[in-house]
């Protein structure tokens, strides 16, 4: 990596490898990723067209073959404390995006929680948020 991840760097690599981690960064996760960026107030002060070059480079890492785990150390190092339930709420965003949750999407998300110490009473609310705003009639 090439050096310390910001908070906001943090954060967009974890929503783009969770789109990655099962091989298929669809269109909806894309999207997703760009409108959680825009919107949220984690990323207020992020300059948008910063995203790809982001992106990119979290997908370089991917590549290697320790490059998730080399992601999920930076990330439980460099992000601040009170913001590992955001990204953890924004890893199941990009995970519910395409209303298919994947085994390799759920096993990145036990990684995270694990990686960043968080109550699995937390996530599971986290998760059941998700699960709300993404039904459909």
């Amino acid at each position: 990596m090439p050096g310390p991840l910001s908070p906001h760097d943090a954060l967009i690599y974890i929503m783009v490898t969770m789109s990655a981690v099962d091989r298929d960064m669809t269109d909806k996760e894309m999207l997703r990723i760009g409108q959680l960026v825009q919107n949220l107030p984690a990323f207020r002060d992020f300059d948008v067209n910063q995203l790809v070059d982001i992106a990119e480079k979290c997908g370089e890492v991917l590549t290697r073959e320790d490059g998730l785990d080399r992601i999920l150390n930076e990330v439980a190092q460099q992000l601040p404390p009170k913001l590992h339930e955001t990204a953890y709420a924004l890893a199941v965003e990009i995970a519910a995006a395409d209303l298919n949750v994947k085994p390799e999407e759920l096993r990145f998300l036990h990684m995270l929680r694990d990686a960043l110490d968080l109550d699995p009473l937390a996530c599971a609310a986290i998760e059941r948020g998700a699960r709300a705003r993404h039904h459909t009639l």
